[in-house]
């Protein structure tokens, strides 16, 4: 049987090689959710005529289907290996694509068109689940464990980097082929996906006890309310930033969303290698700050300049945010659980964004769109304190276990 540590003694490049071959696969699933993320909300507020609550259950219910699929995702790649997730998620990909067309052929029709916009995005999101944290655990058990940080900054990389490509993308080929054009990209980078992932190599399951999801659950709960907490600006923005920049009457919002991407990129690859020098927490700390301030930046800004580095700032600061917190929280379960707790931690990031699209839509009808950036920044603020109490928590654990 294959040796899953066999990389472990291997050079940075030869690791760095094994782990982007295949998260290239997570590049695509993203890329498919990049394309549609800035067109979704203007085409259900603009072309089908629904207010903006409404336009953000229909980007946000992307998230609630990824939530849901987590733990099935982690049990998955557990029990029958990584691989056949990610299969499995790149064909519910393609099933989305479909759905986008059938959307746009049923014409004016304006509330089938929405329920089947809804549905391609549910089967979207479960197909995000399956594909991200089954690329996440397929590239550790190619490089080994002692890359965890490593695998999940390049994993990152090719979410955050796909969705800074995508964004602009997605408004192009809407604009001049129309939202169906959206459908076939989705389709045809998603099903060629599936046929190069057929042709790779699995790697073993890690065989010992299995625990209940329950249990891992809440050994994941107080890291994963700081990444939900952290979560809520990145959710803002992807949701609400056309809408905010189209009420200001300021152009190039895509934009925006692309800097956010570019920032997170430059982010994880400057800091790719933090976590194991400095530690998960204190990475983690100084990423909220940087995030708030981002934040704060988009709230209050009066130019789109303002806005841009805002966006900028706020990828920059929670680029290392899941990483971070990802290594602290894995180190709480035995290796077979390994993607079962990826799938639990990351489920509060689903969480967050699947509430953060109608909460922000309720705030930005109340109060404009601007203070959507405000409540963000004050989340972020607030998982910056929560960090800090589980870090001292965590250092007088350690020192029990020692004394």
């Amino acid at each position: 049987m294959p040796d899953p540590f066999r990389y472990n003694e291997a050079s940075p490049r030869t690791v760095a090689r094994q782990i982007v071959s295949i998260v290239f696969f997570n590049f695509i699933g993203y890329l498919s959710v990049g394309v549609s993320i800035a067109v979704v909300p203007v085409y259900v507020h603009a072309d089908l005529g629904f207010g903006s609550v409404v336009a953000g259950l229909a980007v946000s219910s992307q998230y609630v289907a990824t939530l849901l699929s987590r733990a099935y995702a982690g049990r998955l790649c557990d029990t029958r290996g990584p691989k056949c997730s990610v299969l499995n998620g790149l064909v519910l990909c393609t099933a989305s694509g479909w759905l986008l067309l059938a959307a746009v052929f049923v014409g004016k029709a304006a509330v089938p068109s929405l329920v089947l916009l809804v549905v391609a995005r549910l089967l979207l999101g479960a197909g995000e689940s399956l594909v991200t944290t089954g690329t996440i655990t397929w590239a550790i058990g190619r490089v080994g464990a002692a890359h965890t940080a490593k695998v999940i900054s390049w994993n990152g990389i090719t979410s955050y980097g796909a969705i800074a490509l995508g964004a602009p993308l997605g408004v192009a080929l809407a604009g001049r082929w129309g939202f169906a054009s959206l459908g076939v990209f989705t389709l045809a980078v998603s099903l060629g996906s599936w046929l190069l992932a057929r042709r790779m190599a699995a790697v073993p399951t890690v065989h010992g006890d299995r625990l209940p999801f329950g249990a891992v659950f809440w050994r994941m709960l107080p890291f994963g309310l700081c990444l939900a907490l952290g979560s809520i600006g990145f959710g803002a923005i992807s949701t609400f930033v056309t809408l905010f920049y189209a009420s200001r009457h300021w152009p190039d919002a895509a934009l925006a969303l692309s800097l956010f991407g570019g920032a997170f990129v430059l982010s994880r690859l400057l800091f790719v290698g933090s976590t194991g020098h400095l530690g998960g927490y204190r990475v983690a700390l100084l990423s909220f700050a940087v995030e708030a301030v981002g934040l704060a930046l988009l709230w209050g800004a009066v130019a789109p300049s303002w806005a841009f580095a805002g966006a900028a700032l706020t990828g920059f600061g929670f680029a290392l945010v899941f990483p971070a917190l990802a290594s602290e929280a894995v180190r709480r379960v035995p290796d077979s659980n390994r993607g079962t707790a990826l799938g639990a931690y990351a489920l509060f990031l689903d969480l967050s964004l699947g509430v953060t699209g109608p909460a922000a839509g309720l705030i930005a009808n109340r109060f404009g769109y601007g203070a959507v950036y405000l409540a963000a920044a004050l989340a972020a603020l607030w998982a910056l304190g929560l960090c800090g109490l589980l870090r001292v928590r965590t250092g007088r654990e350690l020192a029990s276990a020692c004394g």
